[in-house]
This record gives C-alpha cells, sequence and structure tokens, in this order.
C-alpha cells in the first residue's frame, strides 16, 4: 500500500502541485468512481490528508461511496476551470481501503473540528476510506511546451516534454 506520506517522498513535485491546486479550490477535487453497470462516475467531493493518509470521507449514502465499496478504485482530479491549465493540474489513481478503527474516525473528527468547525464529533462513521496510490501525474504549462509529470510506485517521477 502506497500511502499518502509515502507518496509524497517518492513523488514530491506531483505531491506539491496537487496540494496546491487542493487547496486553491477550498479543498474541492473530482472523484471518478465506477457504476454498478460499469460506467464511470463523476462526483465532487473535498479529499483530506490526515496523519499520513489520503482520506476519501463524506456526507455519508452517497452514491460515489456505494460505487467504491462495490469496486475500490478511483481516479481523484484537482478541480480546474482554466482551459489552459496555467496553474497545472494533478491526478492520483488507487484504490480504498474501508478503515474501520473508530479511535483514528475520532481522531480524524476531532481535526476537521479543530481546523474548519465542522462537527461531526461523536457520529458514526459509514465508510473511512483511505487510498492506497498506485500513480499520478501532473499537467504544467510552461513558456512554450506542456510538462507531464508521471509516478507509479517505486518509479520515481519521469517528466515528459510536450512541445
Amino acid at each position: 500500500m502506497t500511502t499518502w506520506s509515502q507518496f509524497t517522498e517518492e513523488a514530491p513535485s506531483i505531491a506539491a502541485l496537487f496540494q496546491r491546486r487542493h487547496q486553491a479550490t477550498g479543498n474541492l477535487c473530482m472523484l471518478a468512481t465506477l457504476r454498478a453497470d460499469g460506467s464511470p462516475r463523476i462526483s465532487p467531493i473535498e479529499p483530506m490528508i490526515f496523519d499520513g493518509m489520503l482520506v476519501l470521507a463524506g456526507m455519508p449514502n452517497t452514491r460515489k461511496f456505494d460505487d467504491l465499496a462495490r469496486d475500490p478504485r478511483f481516479c481523484l482530479h484537482t478541480a480546474t476551470v482554466d482551459t489552459m491549465v496555467t496553474e497545472g493540474d494533478a491526478k492520483l489513481f488507487g484504490t480504498v481501503t474501508d478503515v474501520k478503527d473508530e479511535t483514528v474516525h475520532a481522531a480524524f473528527a476531532r481535526k476537521l473540528f479543530d481546523d474548519s468547525g465542522f462537527d461531526i464529533r461523536g457520529q458514526k462513521f459509514d465508510h473511512f476510506y483511505v487510498a492506497d496510490l498506485t500513480g499520478a501525474s501532473t499537467v504544467e504549462t510552461k513558456d512554450d511546451h506542456l510538462d507531464i509529470t508521471v509516478w507509479k510506485p517505486g518509479g520515481g517521477e519521469t517528466v515528459v516534454r510536450k512541445d
């Protein structure tokens, strides 16, 4: 399993761009999952980095979490409205694990409350999905070209220049 902490060590430029774009949009990303019939679903989500993990948590009883319970594969894309992608964008790929440890849930709820004032302390979590990253990429516009940076676990970052 490649945790967020391991990912940031192996792919520091991709992780930095993801975090920069994630924060610039108020933590909004787009989550791709697979519906029961195999077709794709795109849903908004506000993932959080917590205790060395990338957590995909949110409102209970949503279809995106039903999708992940059935098929744990996902793609997470930083939200953008800039067709020129002047600030860059990032995609993370992987699978999720549903962490059942209620002490982790409680610590997450405390951190969420401390950071945002949003209070879910004491509530039971239906799901607490933690990402196991299997790949990532970024696109950055340069003066006269694009740099596409790609990462796979254990392989470091590779930059492909597109003129």
